[in-house]
C-alpha cells in the first residue's frame, strides 16, 4: 500500500522533462499531470491493494463462522458486541484498502472509518426508544439508518454543506468515508434480511458469495469513483503524494 511522491515540481518550467543539457524534448506539464493520474487510477489495482481485498474477503468468512459458534450465539450481549465490532472492522479494513496507509493521519482515518461503520447500529437503540438490548434487537421493522436508500442521500447531503462551507478540499474524502462505511454495514446485514430500498422494501437475502465478494470489491469500486468525480486530484495537490490502494 505504498504511495508514490509526485514527480512534478512546482518550481520548475511549465515544460518538463528537460535534460541538463537541454537534448531531451520537453514534456507539457498537463501531459505530465494526465499520466500521473492514470498512475494512480493504476494502483487501484495493484497487486498489493487485491490482496489487501482478498484479505477482508477471508476476515468476513472467519468472522462470521466464528459468530456462529454456539458458546457466542447463546450470550446476546457478546454475540451484539462481536457483531457490531466485525462491522467496525470492516469498514476500518475497506477504507485503509481505498488510502492507504502512509502516515499517521491515515491511521485516524481509517479509525474513523470504522467507528461509523459500528455507530449505524445505534439506530437500533433510537427505535427502541430503550437501551435494553432485547428490545433494540426485537424490532417489529428495521430501524432508519438501515435504510439502504439512504447511503447516497446523505453522502451528497454532506457533499454539498461541505461545499457551502468550502471545506471540500480540507474534507474532501469524508463523504466518500461515510460511504463505505455504511454501504459495508448494510451489505453484511443483507446477508439476513436483504436490502432495505425505499420505497420499494426489501430485496431477497444476499446470497453469502454475493456479499463477500461484494465487501471485497467495494473498496476499488470506491476508489474508481473518486478518481472520476477528481476527489484523489484534490487529494494529491494538497498532499503532494498520488493516493494508491
Amino acid at each position: 500500500m505504498q504511495g508514490f511522491y509526485s514527480k512534478l515540481d512546482s518550481s520548475s518550467s511549465p515544460l518538463l522533462g528537460m535534460g541538463v543539457g537541454g537534448d531531451r524534448a520537453p514534456v507539457p506539464l498537463s501531459l505530465a499531470v494526465e499520466t500521473e493520474k492514470a498512475q494512480a487510477l493504476l494502483q487501484t489495482f495493484s497487486s498489493a491493494s487485491l490482496l489487501a481485498s482478498a484479505g477482508l474477503g477471508m476476515f468476513c468468512v472467519v468472522a462470521d463462522h466464528t459468530l456462529q459458534m454456539s458458546t457466542i450465539q447463546h450470550h446476546l450481549w457478546l454475540r451484539a458486541a462481536l457483531d457490531n465490532a466485525t462491522h467496525g472492522l470492516v469498514g476500518l479494513w475497506s477504507w485503509a484498502v481505498v488510502i492507504g496507509l502512509r502516515k499517521k493521519s491515515d491511521l485516524y482515518e481509517v479509525l474513523l472509518a470504522g467507528l461509523l461503520a459500528s455507530i449505524i447500529d445505534l439506530d437500533h437503540f433510537y427505535m427502541a426508544g430503550s437501551l435494553s438490548l432485547k428490545a433494540a434487537v426485537s424490532l417489529p421493522q428495521r430501524p432508519p439508518l438501515h435504510c439502504s436508500s439512504l447511503i447516497p442521500v446523505i453522502c451528497l447531503s454532506l457533499r454539498f454543506l461541505m461545499w457551502i462551507g468550502r471545506l471540500k478540499d480540507a474534507w474532501c474524502s469524508l463523504p466518500w468515508m461515510l460511504f463505505i462505511s455504511m454501504a459495508t454495514h448494510h451489505v453484511r446485514d443483507a446477508v439476513r434480511h436483504g436490502l432495505w430500498v425505499c420505497p420499494f422494501g426489501n430485496t431477497a437475502p444476499l446470497p453469502y458469495w454475493l456479499y463477500i465478494s461484494t465487501t471485497a470489491t467495494l473498496p476499488h469500486l470506491c476508489s474508481v469513483l473518486m478518481y472520476l468525480t477528481g476527489t484523489r486530484d484534490v487529494i494529491s495537490t494538497k498532499h503532494g503524494v498520488a493516493i494508491d490502494v
